[in-house]
């Protein structure tokens, strides 16, 4: 899969089949659309194409808002798009001045004559150009002005699948793993650093490595206590991960993530550790005292290394 980091920057030589969006997680709704894309692509000989945005067109539109969670950052987002087997990928940077195209411009100059676009395949509610104007009635009447085809993924279509990005982000905000797993059609994960910490799992019997999260904007789930199979440098190690405020040891604990790996004694201080949610075991709790705690992460350990 080809990656270019703008309109501009495409090469043209191909006529191409296009759709465009976010496609924040790359469920398995997203995954039928590019299906039909690479379907209608291949018959009609031309590349299928997916145009996308970066930063986030909430983030420059709304740049006080910072309740922005994404579910896949941009190089998680490719890596899953490759995946699924499209031939290109247009990273186009989002800006004020581009979120100001109407409708005609963003169809005719950008998608026709920016990266000859011969097919476009579309959700029925999807919205472009300034302030979300165009819609799928105006593809229709531009199509043959332009000369392209225009294929609609319809309501049905989506309603067979039942997915969308915010049912999976409230199932995770939720605790949900089983169901956000099952609308992703793959576990959900999160890439980070391990950080030096308090030192508190060692003396429990329990090392942690602690999670520094690279994207503020990736979404981290409910707090509390996680099966999880966490990959360092490409190894699978099975684990149990708490997501909390740590409130047998502080009253008003900053928010940190700690992994305890299973059979596992190495120093990866600053290594990257990918680590994926299998189960949620249980919420974050407060025990009176250290014992009570060390009994309950045994029973924790278990139940992990049976999710």
């Amino acid at each position: 899969m080809r990656v270019f980091k703008g309109i501009d920057q495409y090469d043209r030589s191909e006529e191409t089949c296009l759709t465009t969006g976010t496609f924040d997680g790359v469920h398995v709704g997203h995954r039928k659309i590019i299906q039909m894309l690479n379907d209608i692509a291949g018959r009609e000989g031309r590349r299928s194409v997916m145009l996308t945005f970066h930063p986030h067109p909430r983030k420059v539109l709304f740049p006080d808002d910072h309740g922005l969670e994404l579910l896949t950052t941009m190089e998680e987002k490719l890596e899953l798009l490759e995946a699924a087997g499209l031939d290109d990928v247009i990273i186009h940077p989002f800006s004020k001045d581009f979120s100001r195209f109407n409708a005609v411009e963003y169809v005719r100059d950008l998608l026709v004559n920016g990266l000859r676009m011969r097919h476009m395949v579309i959700g029925y509610d999807h919205h472009f150009g300034r302030n979300r104007e165009g819609d799928i009635h105006q593809l229709r009447d531009m199509a043959p002005l332009y000369d392209f085809k225009v294929t609609e993924i319809s309501a049905q279509d989506i309603d067979d699948v039942n997915v969308s990005s915010t049912k999976i982000r409230t199932a995770l905000q939720e605790g949900e793993v089983a169901t956000a797993n099952t609308y992703l059609g793959y576990k959900y994960s999160f890439r980070g650093n391990v950080v030096r910490g308090k030192n508190r799992g060692k003396d429990l019997g329990f090392p942690t490595a602690n999670v520094e999260i690279l994207d503020d904007t990736k979404l981290i789930p409910k707090n509390g206590v996680y099966a999880v199979d966490a990959h360092l440098n490409g190894v699978a190690c099975r684990g149990m991960m708490n997501i909390g405020h740590n409130p047998t040891f502080e009253k008003e604990g900053a928010r940190s993530i700690e992994v305890n790996l299973f059979d596992f004694d190495r120093d990866i201080y600053g290594m990257q550790v990918k680590v994926e949610l299998l189960k949620y075991l249980r919420s974050e709790k407060r025990y009176t005292d250290v014992s009570a705690l060390k009994a309950q992460m045994e029973i924790d350990k278990q139940d992990a290394q049976v999710g």
